[in-house]
């Protein structure tokens, strides 16, 4: 249960952490560490693993006041382990490997999420990745594809099939895998920018203890759950302040090219319109959310983000004209960042992934129809045969 814990109480402690560690002269790891000893790393997790055991919409008014004063937003170098990883360690962990959250918030240590697979994309749960089970330890065998950052992280939250005799939803158990282990094999998957971000990752005969083994074993399901829901809020449901992030940067360059179109400034102000929905929709959601896993308004704020992301660049690469067709360099290199940036046109094609990543905009409508307007779903064929026994091409 949350305490009652205030917007009074944690601007004392921002003030606090602001007096011990000024941001002028702290060492950004340093500062992130003393954020996570106060507990606002995050509001809602608990006392003694960087939260406060208070409602998650409190965490709004630290990242102002850090920003505010200058001071080090970790989220952007790690956002799989702030976003996901994290918050499926913290519902699902032990203690000791709760105890990882705070190397993971100073970016001491980079986290990988590998669920993915080459047949197993939006249905997870027919991954075929496996882990058997050695004494106090645990094998793993196989491949995992789009994982971002992976060829930067320490570990990865892995979901792996340990009962093929299950059902696929009940045969899976998650670990937390040391991606520097014997066995592990990081490959780049050059993108449509020229960076790899994202990677395949193969597993040959990885040995994993039972220890780094998240809940109990058939369980990896629910842990995948907390791990996309909390994905998908991560990927589409952040509040900035109005006119900051895509919509920022086509103001800005709105303003600069002096268009003077009537076609052009509608289309601009639908843009901006659906933007500050978007924004206000995802502060509402934030506020009615006091706890644990966001539910189905995370796949709300998704959709909508990745749509609206492509139409933003979309629009700013017709008010750039002719030079909008120019890109510096397609030339392959593995980024120590994911997601946007500066750079309008690499924006532009970036933009394509977000309708893909963390859950296709056709999966989204699904979960969306089914859990939220109550339409019947799809008829499941395999849903309680066991794993072994689905057909796969």
């Amino acid at each position: 249960m949350t305490t009652e814990v205030s917007l009074t109480d944690v601007d004392a402690l921002c003030d606090q952490l602001l007096d011990q560690c000024p941001v002028a002269t702290t060492p950004e790891r340093e500062f992130l560490g003393c954020q996570y000893d106060l507990g606002l790393a995050w509001t809602h997790f608990p006392r003694g693993f960087g939260g406060l055991d208070a409602a998650p919409g409190l965490q709004k008014r630290v990242l102002e006041r850090i920003a505010k004063a200058g001071g080090p937003i970790g989220g952007m170098k790690n956002p799989i382990g702030y976003g996901m990883c994290a918050p499926a360690v913290i519902m699902h962990g032990t203690d000791e490997q709760r105890a990882m959250t705070r190397p993971l918030f100073t970016n001491e240590h980079i986290w990988c999420q590998l669920f993915s697979e080459p047949g197993a994309g939006s249905d997870v749960a027919s991954l075929a990745c496996k882990a058997e089970r050695d004494g106090d330890e645990w094998i793993l065998n196989g491949q995992k594809v789009w994982t971002t950052l992976a060829h930067i992280s320490s570990f990865g939250l892995i979901i792996a099939r340990t009962d093929p005799d299950a059902a696929k939803h009940r045969g899976m158990t998650a670990f937390i895998v040391d991606m520097a282990a014997p066995g592990v094999e990081t490959r780049p998957l050059r993108q449509i920018t020229g960076e790899a971000e994202f990677n395949e990752v193969y597993f040959t005969d990885v040995r994993v203890p039972d220890s780094m083994r998240v809940d109990e074993v058939g369980r990896g399901w629910g842990v995948s759950i907390t791990t996309l829901m909390n994905e998908r809020v991560s990927i589409g449901g952040n509040t900035p302040p109005r006119n900051s992030g895509p919509i920022g940067q086509l103001l800005a360059l709105w303003k600069s090219t002096g268009s003077e179109s009537s076609a052009e400034r509608e289309e601009f102000m639908k843009l901006w319109s659906a933007a500050e929905i978007n924004r206000l929709t995802n502060i509402r959601a934030s506020q009615n959310r006091k706890s644990g896993t966001p539910g189905p308004e995370g796949s709300i704020s998704k959709l909508a983000m990745a749509e609206l992301n492509k139409s933003i660049y979309s629009f700013a690469m017709n008010l750039l004209g002719a030079e909008g067709m120019l890109f510096d360099s397609y030339a392959m290199h593995q980024p120590k960042a994911a997601l946007f940036g500066d750079d309008l046109h690499k924006n532009f094609l970036r933009a394509r992934a977000n309708s893909i990543e963390g859950g296709t905009t056709e999966v989204m409508k699904n979960i969306l129809g089914e859990r939220v307007l109550g339409l019947p779903g799809d008829i499941r064929m395999d849903k309680d045969l066991p794993w072994s026994k689905v057909p796969r091409n």
